[in-house]
């Protein structure tokens, strides 16, 4: 009796060991195609992505070089160096939007860009920031001005995000490479009218704002 028992512990110890490998490789193979099954749908993804783009032509501007200071008096022109291109050739327009803390966003100001710069360019956009809804503005007034370059399908680059201060003395910044070989093309003007956030309720300025 204890020779049999004995016999079929350990026949029943080696069927567990069977079972228990069988279903451990079996999971390994199964972990192992999910891997495999998972890639293949990402590749077959990426793929699909990259010939649909290429069927279709779409493609983006892209801002390869900008510049502007970080501080400057309230009424002196700003100056922001852009250079973009497009491979299709089909860019539009250039988008300036203006935050200013204590006020908030003002709307977005658009400039239309001449045939000869629709594939690239490198140029500057003026702001004379002086503005008639504001005939001062307190020093260290900070403002974020944030530019983008959209094509005549509305396909837009990447954006740039530029700080901006008030101050009472006058800064000069050396202007960097690309823009500092020879004259640099005006591609256009910002309109974009600050608030003094402090003046608005000022019934003195009324007439200045009109």
């Amino acid at each position: 009796m204890a020779g049999r028992e004995s016999g079929t512990r350990i026949r029943g110890i080696f069927v567990w060991n069977l079972n228990f490998n069988a279903d451990g490789a079996g999971g390994e193979i199964m972990n192992t195609k999910k891997v495999l099954l998972t890639g293949l749908l990402i590749g077959l993804l990426a793929l699909s992505s990259s010939q649909s783009i290429a069927a279709t032509g779409v493609s983006h501007p892209v801002i390869t070089a900008y510049f502007a200071p970080e501080q400057g008096r309230y009424g002196d022109p700003l100056r922001i160096y852009l250079a973009a291109e497009d491979s299709n050739g089909e860019m539009l327009r250039i988008a300036t939007q203006v935050t200013q803390v204590g006020y908030g966003s003002y709307p977005t100001d658009w400039v239309y860009l001449k045939p000869q710069y629709k594939k690239s360019f490198a140029g500057y956009l003026q702001w004379n920031t002086m503005s008639n809804h504001a005939r001062s503005m307190p020093e260290w007034t900070r403002i974020t001005i944030k530019v983008s370059v959209l094509d005549k399908n509305g396909n837009e680059s990447n954006e740039i995000v530029l700080p901006y201060e008030f101050v009472s003395k006058r800064t000069d910044s050396q202007v960097p490479a690309p823009f500092d070989q020879g004259p640099v093309a005006k591609l256009g003007h910002i309109d974009v009218n600050l608030f003094n956030p402090f003046k608005m309720g000022d019934h003195g300025d009324d007439m200045f704002r009109r």
